[in-house]
């Protein structure tokens, strides 16, 4: 769990993605998934997600306008051995602090790099930091990720961002995780929905979300709640399936 966790406190947190290769569709963004659920485990709720291309001014407006509204910030992209790996310098600019080498990530990618043909200047700038900053550790390619204050400057590699946020787990302030769980049914949402806003209104604290689907020729719908409270779910849980059952509807308990 996360440490200093509170029960009431909600922790947020924004994902900055950066890359053309994002915008322009030649890649598919596979981070936020994972640093949702990730996050969540902490106790901390993604709020919101942004995209950006390799532009320093855009990389600096958007960590500037993400931090400013978030507890964390964390970040996909931008940190590896090319020329347009600008990551690290649009954030430093962004704080207003020089862009150094730091000593601990030269060492490792060094020591890594012995047996691969040793250190360039291309793998030196994955030794670069803003100013002040502390390492995320890599434990698949040894280029670390890097944390100044509350910002997490992660790899854009699904599988080498994965590892770097194992190794934040359990170190971020956070809250309670948010549970959730779903009940389903063959039923059009127009239908439910007065059902659906009545059992939210009288449970504080859960978020209920509606997605249809349509499937072997018929239209029907999971219903999702959420709440950090377990007895909160399993209560709306159970209203939803009593209010289906009694509009004629049999609900599907997990799912559809």
């Amino acid at each position: 769990m996360a440490v200093g966790m509170t029960s009431d406190r909600i922790w947020t947190a924004a994902l900055l993605i950066i890359g053309d290769e994002i915008l322009s569709g030649r890649t598919q963004d596979k981070n936020v998934g994972q640093v949702a659920t990730w996050l969540n485990t902490q106790g901390i709720r993604l709020t919101e997600v942004r995209v950006v291309a390799d532009d320093i001014g855009a990389i600096g407006e958007a960590v500037n306008a993400l931090k400013a509204r978030n507890d964390y910030l964390f970040t996909t992209g931008g940190i590896g051995p090319t020329h347009d790996d600008i990551t690290v310098d649009a954030i430093a600019a962004a704080l207003g602090v020089e862009v150094e080498i730091h000593p601990e990530a030269r060492a490792v990618l060094e020591g890594y790099y012995e047996s691969r043909g040793g250190i360039n200047d291309a793998r030196l700038r994955m030794a670069r930091v803003p100013a002040g900053a502390t390492l995320i550790k890599n434990a698949a390619t040894g280029a670390p990720g890097i944390r100044v204050g509350d910002i997490f400057i992660l790899a854009g590699v699904p599988r080498i961002a994965e590892l770097m946020l194992d190794a934040l787990s359990g170190t971020l302030e956070g809250g309670r995780p948010m549970l959730s769980r779903t009940i389903g049914c063959w039923v059009p949402e127009s239908e439910v929905a007065d059902l659906l806003r009545a059992t939210e209104a009288a449970h504080d604290g859960s978020q209920i979300g509606s997605y249809p689907f349509w499937r072997e020729g018929r239209g029907g719908a999971n219903f999702v709640v959420r709440s950090t409270d377990p007895a909160t779910v399993e209560a709306c849980i159970a209203a939803i399936g009593a209010g289906l059952a009694a509009l004629g509807y049999e609900p599907v308990v997990d799912g559809i």
